[in-house]
């Protein structure tokens, strides 16, 4: 980013202000003094203000941030065209269309139209439109390429916007603002810079002062590109960075990540803890194997019940057998001491 000094942006005219008569109050300390009813900007505040303009457009591009070009007035139509190709980032020349942030669906659908259109070479022109609609077509794809040609490579909302004149591009700006996207503009001395969140106050009717504002913000994108850090990931997946927006470099051996389980390599990985800890547990129990199930016991075979005729005849029998075995039981002993005769009395 080459440096810029008071005596460059006098020669470019960037400390003519409007006539004193459409001044904004607001710009009162940004103005040196009035001649000849025009009132002359102040270059010792423009200077730093446009550093710090550049720097903060540095830093985005550091961060692969995108920056939206903005200058559809005549002075700044070239300018903004140019540098901002020059530095590879979206611009708008010819004219803002409403909605051009707050609605990026639609405008994505009239690129998408543009690039059918170019897509027909002459030859599909005339066998499949007469020649009245071919040059309808023709001057479809003129226009889409006015509006949108600049524009067909922004994917997503830019994260800083650009703009030259304030007052010419109001919506530009109240879409930025609404959507809470950071604003840096040339702001004259018939401008607010109450919206704005980087201003350069300074000239913005001239070419040659939008040529010097366009050429030094494309300068900072550029240069912040060079800035933009190499991240390799590695094995890693996140990556720390210091105060400058470098890889810290981690000390150490490299952390090797986990193999995924069969079964969790079909599931997303933000999955929640619990339905996570739950599909561990099914892969870790059917990783074990199978313990063998227990003998079981032999089972006695059941008693076959009786016949009835086996059992009528039994019937008998046990009745018998109480009988004879109290027959053959043996005599008490005191029965057999009073039988028998004394010893004595034989003798």
């Amino acid at each position: 980013m080459a440096e810029i000094s008071v005596r460059e942006m006098l020669d470019a005219g960037v400390h003519f202000g409007h006539r004193a008569r459409h001044w904004n109050p607001k710009m009162a300390p940004f103005i040196y003094g009035e001649r000849n009813q025009l009132h002359i900007i102040d270059l010792e505040q423009t200077v730093p203000l446009y550093k710090k303009t550049c720097e903060f457009v540095r830093s985005v591009a550091a961060q692969r941030g995108t920056v939206l070009f903005v200058g559809t007035k005549r002075a700044a139509q070239h300018a903004i065209r140019n540098e901002a190709t020059r530095c590879g980032m979206p611009y708008v020349s010819h004219r803002w269309l409403g909605g051009t942030l707050t609605n990026l669906k639609t405008i994505k659908k009239s690129i998408a139209r543009l690039e059918e259109l170019e897509a027909l070479d002459e030859e599909t022109l005339r066998e499949r439109f007469t020649k009245k609609e071919g040059l309808g077509v023709k001057r479809e794809l003129a226009k889409l390429k006015r509006s949108l040609g600049g524009i067909r490579s922004m994917d997503s909302l830019p994260d800083a916007v650009f703009i030259i004149d304030l007052e010419h591009e109001r919506i530009a700006l109240n879409e930025a603002r609404k959507l809470g996207i950071p604003v840096a503009a040339v702001v004259d001395t018939n401008c607010s810079p109450q919206d704005v969140d980087y201003m350069i106050p300074g000239n913005d009717d001239a070419i040659r002062a939008a040529e010097l504002y366009a050429r030094g913000i494309a300068d900072a994108i550029l240069k912040g590109r060079e800035e933009m850090p190499e991240i390799s990931l590695g094995d890693d997946e996140f990556v720390e960075l210091d105060e400058s927006g470098k890889p810290i470099a981690r000390s150490g051996r490299p952390r090797s990540r986990a193999k995924t389980p069969a079964r969790l390599r079909g599931v997303s990985r933000r999955m929640p803890r619990r339905t996570a800890a739950v599909a561990r547990e099914r892969e870790d129990r059917d990783a074990k194997p199978a313990e063998a199930p227990a003998p079981a016991a032999p089972r006695k075979p059941a008693p076959e019940a009786p016949k009835p005729e086996a059992v009528e005849a039994s019937a008998p029998k046990a009745a018998e057998a109480p009988a004879a075995d109290a027959a053959e039981a043996p005599a008490p002993a005191s029965e057999e001491k009073e039988s028998a005769p004394p010893a004595d009395a034989e003798g």
